[in-house]
């Protein structure tokens, strides 16, 4: 999906309007993160994929063909970097409050996963002549190592 932008200039006012409101979103799901409550983030989850998926065509757009955008004023371009750095450390924020998350979740589950190994009891079974082994100890949580 593409902006349609009559000219230069309306394309950088384009252009800023939503990374401001890319901005605003981020922000609030970052918000969400710190507040320990994520589920909240998930609020605006489709417009942000939406205007996040144009503005990074129209980032490719203006990349490949500059020309789109250098007859806009100087001062529309200069809002529209600003926003952009704007955008960018929100993004940064946003990549730090996901992570942290992440890396509690992995770590509840790990503790979980300990305890519930430690609070299973590990049977027995008859081997080749008689003998008493043990049998592994079936868990039912997955840890996927790579994650």
């Amino acid at each position: 999906m593409a902006i349609f932008a009559e000219n230069p200039t309306d394309r950088v006012e384009q252009l800023i309007a939503i990374s401001e409101r890319l901005t605003d979103l981020v922000a609030a799901s970052c918000q969400a993160f710190e507040g320990r409550r994520p589920q909240d983030a998930i609020v605006h989850l489709s417009e942000t994929g939406q205007l996040a998926n144009i503005y990074r065509h129209e980032c490719a757009r203006v990349r490949a063909n500059p020309n789109l955008i250098a007859q806009a004023p100087a001062a529309a371009r200069a809002r529209l970097r600003r926003s952009t750095e704007a955008f960018d450390a929100v993004l940064a924020r946003q990549t730090r409050a996901v992570e942290a998350a992440r890396f509690v979740t992995e770590g509840l589950v790990r503790a979980i996963a300990e305890e519930v190994a430690t609070q299973r009891q590990q049977g027995a079974s008859y081997g080749a002549g008689g003998r008493t082994t043990p049998t592994g100890a079936a868990t039912a949580i997955t840890l996927n190592q790579r994650a």
